[in-house]
């Protein structure tokens, strides 16, 4: 039974939570300092300790996977919700102080969760960056400095207020947090044309380990480099970051093509994968989207719709776009309509202002990287073998090319995933209950199978992963007799997330925070000088 473009575009923001009890933190004497520390810095409104009755709403609040609400997470001591730079000064200081760690939260779309749970048991706090989220648009310099708890979405809502013919290349979620989006990279609609959303970063405020607040210039270039896509939680807190804004026409149009999997569609895909090598087509992006039987092609195009369906006859007829297919309208518009309906053109703006969380369901997440083309026999098998077993796997496939794989370098920022890749493919897996003991392990089948299935038509040595997609599965940190994370236990993970680039991070770590403060169970490792 096919699956409709609504309920496919829906399930693509679908991540949740069910209401389990959190294991409780271990009490200790640094703990308590450390709240006492916290008390006198910081407003009384702002902290919430485990006894705060607001404590688990605040928790859960931008929690968008059900799993990690689960008894086998560990909580935080406390959950600092700054509403100032100088409260993460303190809360950095306080925790410094009395030995207790950070997990930074902006907007909870991490899919392992690492910014609000531990997978280990120990003491620390949650940094909730929420407060922080002004937007502020300098049209006549096409720039604008946005903190790190705003979201993608009231950042459009924010640039397309300000003028109809600026943009920035963000992603099609639009309650991620600015500060996950980039600083893990930060893939989206519009890379072929403009790059990463990373690649447009030109200034950007961090908290450092010793709680001192640094702009680009006192930063300088090594470590301005390393939290553009080196991922979150590793060198700092980043509160803000100054964004080059693209300059697009004032019309756009969008397609939404839906199409029942069947050998014509395997085709279509397979003449999709070779589009993203084109690098005279970087106004064109198709993300395409598989579920079951269901395949939807999203297309976004910077032009009009008699462009587009020139480029579409000349590149991609086997899509079949027609006039009639196509929406125009302003940037601002196009995303609202990609992010928050498949059908109404008219859907409110405001709409991308929601903060709500998603307390429906479970979701596990992997992914990988294309170089060489599946085609069409490869795709058959995909469907017949996985997809059409059941409904609840999702692949989710960005192109990239043009710009972010062709004039880009491998090493500009730490996302490394450039010259020679086709494209990302998201892998999504869903289930209901925690109460179905058997639902979790299904579905962890299901996932790891097509994964599995997968390896031979993938990047390999290393197989890509991307960083903004984590995943436990493919390593875990460890913790050397010296109490820091051991460079070879992060080697396992990092040089798949940012292949060459990671021995790097890792040296930047080692200059700005030696002692390994900032730290997860896949943060970048401090490679000290010998």
């Amino acid at each position: 039974m096919a699956v409709s473009t609504t309920a496919v575009l829906s399930l693509l923001l679908v991540a949740c939570f069910c209401c389990d009890v959190f294991l409780p933190s271990l009490a200790s004497s640094s703990e308590e300092n450390f709240v006492a520390c916290l008390s006198e810095k910081i407003p009384g409104e702002l902290l919430y300790t485990q006894s705060s009755s607001g404590f688990l709403s605040v928790l859960t609040a931008s929690v968008q996977n059900a799993r990690f609400a689960t008894n086998a997470t560990v909580r935080p001591a406390c959950i600092v919700t700054a509403s100032d730079v100088a409260h993460v000064q303190d809360a950095v200081w306080c925790g410094r102080r009395h030995g207790v760690r950070l997990r930074v939260r902006s907007g909870g779309h991490d899919y392992e969760g690492l910014s609000y749970r531990s997978v280990r048991a120990e003491v620390f706090a949650v940094l909730d960056l929420a407060r922080l989220r002004d937007v502020r648009v300098s049209p006549g310099e096409a720039s604008a400095w946005v903190d790190s708890g705003a979201t993608l979405g009231e950042l459009y809502y924010a640039v397309g207020m300000a003028s109809p013919t600026l943009a920035f290349p963000g992603g099609a979620c639009p309650t991620v947090g600015v500060g996950g989006f980039l600083s893990g990279g930060g893939i989206g609609l519009m890379m072929r044309k403009f790059g990463t959303g990373a690649d447009n970063v030109l200034d950007a405020k961090i908290v450092n380990a010793d709680g001192v607040l640094l702009d680009r210039a006192a930063m300088g270039e090594d470590l301005f480099w390393a939290i553009r896509g080196g991922g979150g939680e590793s060198f700092g807190v980043v509160v803000s970051w100054k964004l080059k804004l693209s300059v697009v026409p004032r019309t756009v149009t969008v397609v939404n093509t839906d199409r029942t999997f069947d050998e014509s569609t395997a085709a279509v895909l397979a003449k999709w994968e070779t589009l993203a090598i084109r690098p005279f087509l970087p106004d064109l992006t198709i993300r395409a989207v598989v579920q079951g039987n269901n395949t939807v092609f999203q297309t976004l195009f910077l032009g009009s719709c008699s462009q587009l369906i020139s480029k579409m006859d000349a590149f991609f007829p086997e899509l079949g776009t027609t006039a009639a297919d196509c929406r125009e309208m302003s940037w601002v518009r196009a995303m609202a309509f990609i992010v928050l309906s498949s059908k109404d053109v008219n859907v409110p703006l405001e709409g991308m202002l929601s903060r709500t969380n998603n307390l429906s369901g479970y979701v596990k997440n992997k992914s990988d990287y294309v170089r060489c083309a599946v085609g069409k026999a490869g795709w058959e098998r995909v469907y017949r073998e996985h997809l059409s077993r059941n409904g609840a796997l999702m692949m989710i496939m960005e192109p990239h090319g043009g710009v972010v794989g062709s004039v880009i370098a491998d090493s500009a920022t730490p996302y490394p995933h450039r010259r020679g890749v086709l494209y990302n493919i998201q892998y999504v897996t869903y289930w209901c209950c925690a109460a179905d003991g058997g639902a979790a392990e299904a579905a962890a089948g299901l996932i790891n199978g097509l994964y599995g299935f997968m390896e031979p038509l993938v990047s390999s040595n290393p197989r890509e992963a991307f960083v903004n997609y984590r995943d436990l599965d493919i390593g875990q940190n460890a913790v050397g007799d010296d109490g820091v994370t051991t460079y070879e236990s992060g080697r396992v993970w990092g040089e798949k997330y940012f292949m060459g680039n990671f021995r790097r991070l890792a040296t930047v770590k080692g200059k700005v925070d030696p002692g390994d403060y900032f730290r997860n169970e896949q943060s970048i490792p401090p490679l000290l000088a010998v």
